[in-house]
């Protein structure tokens, strides 16, 4: 089998006491992994490990099989996208970028630094300083310095927190872009509906603990011992809901108006196949059906409270 390119070893980090990082172990290859959790969960503390910025106090980290905090070598292969603003004021795009090429020992600095823009949809020919820039541009100026080295590893925290909807898309089709040519693509978020748009592995933090590993919808499917939530929407709901009662589709109905309910399902394939024949029996149309728990808010607060936990 080929080594995972990041490896954590029953890592655990404190700061003066408080822990902020406890026993996390795993994996992480090519492709877009996304690293999922609220503030405070120990996101930042586990990349500033990766990448070599504080040590763990136990366990172990290794990129490409190395120490990043003693072999510093093995960080020409890693692209950063820190959190804080991070661009120099009154500077234009280019010249920011191919300073970091510069400081990389990039051969062509001039030419790198006009290939990372243009990788990030940003015109390298732009005379304006980055602080006139919106902060979706900033974020991509900030992706493009990662970037402008070639590096095999891009490692950026919380590069989507603030911006617009549309400026959010275009930076997640970026990044999923770069994991698709075969990098190792780290992205921390809080935000649990950006997360789940990456399509992407998940590593899921709670309190300094890894609660979970995996797609999103396959973390789902370890709440199965809870009923999945489906809202619908009909212009006959109460006799649509009594009869996915009676035949036992549904094992309960709560009306949040009088054309919509939500519905709690153990078996969801079986709905599916039985929602739209049971409509077109009773001559009703179906104007919604949405799951309201295979997002990532539900399966992080399932996972943060236990089974038990609402």
């Amino acid at each position: 089998m080929t080594a995972p390119i990041i490896a954590f070893r029953d890592v655990s980090k404190s700061f003066k006491g408080l822990v902020a990082v406890s026993e996390v172990s795993f994996d992480i290859g090519p492709g877009v992994t996304a690293l999922l959790g609220p503030n405070g969960a120990g996101k930042s503390t586990v990349l500033r490990m990766l990448v070599g910025l504080t040590a763990p106090d136990r366990g172990t980290v290794s990129v490409f099989g190395h120490d990043p905090r003693s072999n510093t070598a093995v960080l020409r292969y890693v692209g950063l996208v820190p959190q804080q603003e991070g661009v120099f004021p009154r500077t234009r795009a280019i010249d920011f970028v191919r300073l970091a090429a510069v400081l990389n020992s990039v051969d062509d600095p001039d030419a790198a630094a006009r290939m990372a823009l243009e990788a990030v949809e940003l015109d390298p020919d732009d005379t304006r300083f980055v602080d006139q820039y919106s902060k979706g541009m900033r974020q991509r100026v900030k992706l493009a310095q990662a970037i402008v080295h070639g590096p095999s590893v891009i490692v950026a925290d919380e590069p989507l927190n603030g911006l617009d909807p549309r400026q959010r898309q275009r930076l997640i089709r970026i990044f999923q872009r770069l994991g698709a040519e075969g990098r190792c693509v780290i992205v921390s978020s809080h935000v649990l509906d950006e997360v789940e748009r990456f399509g992407s592995q998940v590593l899921v933090l709670a309190q300094g603990r890894l609660a979970a590993v995996g797609d999103f919808r396959a973390i789902r499917d370890l709440m199965d011992d809870r009923p999945h939530l489906i809202r619908l929407r009909s212009d006959n709901l109460r006799a649509l809901t009594s009869a996915l009662l009676a035949r036992g589709i549904v094992r309960g109905v709560q009306f949040t108006d009088a054309d919509t309910a939500e519905v709690a399902v153990d078996d969801v394939a079986l709905f599916r196949r039985s929602i739209a024949p049971a409509a077109r029996h009773l001559d009703c149309s179906l104007t919604e059906v949405a799951p309201l728990d295979d997002d990532l808010e539900s399966v992080f607060r399932y996972l943060v409270a236990g089974p038990g936990g609402r």
